[in-house]
Order: structure tokens, then sequence, then C-alpha cells
């Protein structure tokens, strides 16, 4: 899977924002905005630190920290699974601001749950979505992206801003994959992250610190030794597994 963070990262970084409106339905305040430098601009979705509702179990302000880290996660692990992500000053202050992707929104993980070919991609989300706890992993939440012909049936994860909490919280639509043995590739892609995280020299912890706190980095931490050791896919237990509404 192609990394196109190089290339729009910069862009979203420091290219003029302009917001165009105010998305519906989204829980927490989502701008659309265009991100300008001279000739170039891309779509984008901005979201302010100060419009995030209140939650009892997350501490107010940190969801954008949440989203900006469940990007570098994906990108560490070469997975590429979320649209490139920044961290940033814009008109309603400090925020996250997403690369937007074309889609159409009545497609979602429902309309191809159990497709050959969607496979690898959707095991790489639930593998990801167990390392970082993602509470809200909704069908609506996977996009396809439609843009490009070239990136037809190609898949992003949005809305990582419920992740990484130290208790068990994960809740997502997607366990197709339930007992059925992780590939191998994943599991080394596991274990080079789990590298990266115990090498003092490698910047990701750094910019992890700056994003999480303590115990849930040390929760990260023990949540990708417990997947590296894992021989299967995780299965739905006890208690609550789904989100609400799955859509």
């Amino acid at each position: 899977m192609n990394d196109i963070a190089d290339e729009m990262l910069p862009l979203l970084q420091s290219g003029r924002v302009e917001i165009e409106g105010l998305l519906p339905w989204s829980s927490n305040y989502a701008f659309l905005v265009r991100v300008c430098d001279g000739p170039r601009e891309v779509g984008a979705v901005y979201k302010p630190q100060r419009g995030e509702r209140p939650l009892w179990d997350f501490p107010q302000g940190t969801l954008c920290m949440r989203e900006q880290a469940a990007f570098v996660i994906s990108r560490a692990l070469g997975w590429h699974i979320i649209p490139p992500t920044v961290l940033r000053e814009a008109q309603h202050g400090l925020g996250t601001v997403q690369l937007f992707i074309d889609h159409d929104p009545a497609r979602h993980y429902f309309t191809i749950e159990g497709q050959a070919a969607m496979r690898p991609q959707l095991q790489r989300m639930v593998l990801l979505d167990v390392l970082i706890n993602n509470a809200d992993r909704k069908a609506g939440h996977v996009l396809i992206d439609q843009k490009e012909e070239a990136a037809a049936g190609r898949l992003w994860g949005i809305d990582h801003g419920i992740c990484f909490h130290v208790d068990a919280k994960l809740r997502t639509v997607i366990w197709e994959f339930g007992g059925t043995p992780i590939p191998a590739a994943l599991k080394a892609d596991l274990a080079a992250l789990r590298r990266r995280l115990d090498d003092p020299g490698d910047p990701l912890p750094a910019t992890l610190v700056e994003l999480l706190s303590p115990a849930e980095i040390e929760a990260l931490g023990y949540r990708l030794s417990r997947l590296i050791d894992r021989t299967n896919f995780p299965k739905p237990g006890a208690g609550r597994h789904y989100p609400w509404p799955p859509v």
C-alpha cells in the first residue's frame, strides 16, 4: 500500500486553512476545509480541540492527540490505514487536519464484508484497532477510496479520537477474522514496531510522549506484546464489544 503522507503532510501542516463548512452528524465539531499553498490545494477535515464533546472516560481535550497518535502508529507499522493527519493551529485553535477521502457514504464495511479482495486490508485494520484499543470502529468509519481508478478498492480508517485508553475498550463491527490465524507478515510488522518502540535512538517513542500519557504508552506496549504472542485474531468475549450505532 503506497504511502501518500510524504507528499501530503507538508501541505497539511503549513498550508493555509480555508473553512468551507461544518460537517453534519459529527459527535464533535468537525469542519470540511481546503488547505492551500499557492497552486496546490487539498480537501481536509479539521477537528479543533475546543470542539471536543466531554466524555466521562477520556480526559477533556485529548481526542485530537489520540487521532494524531493513531496516524503515527499506523504509519510506523507501514500499513497506511489512516489518511495523512497533522496536529496544528487553525481558525479554531489546535486540532487535527486530516486529508479528506473521496468516498460514497453508502459504501462501508457492511457493504464489503466477506469480500476476499478486501481481506488483507481489513486484517491490518483489525490488528491496528486491537493495538490502539479503538472504542469506536463503526462500519461507516471504513471508507472505500473512489477518487482515482488506481485507488479503487483501497480502504481507509477514520475517526480515532477515542483510542489508547488504558482499560480494555475495543468496540468494533469487524469480527469476521476472530479465531483465524494472524498472517506471518503482519506479525513481522508488529515485531518491527516493538523494536522501534524499544530503541532509544528512534524518534517514534518521543513523538508518542507528546501525544499520550505514560500510562497509555505503557498499555500500548502491553497490547503490542500480547498481539505479537498471539496465534489467532481475537474473538469478542463477555461484555460490550460492538459500537453503537453500528454505522
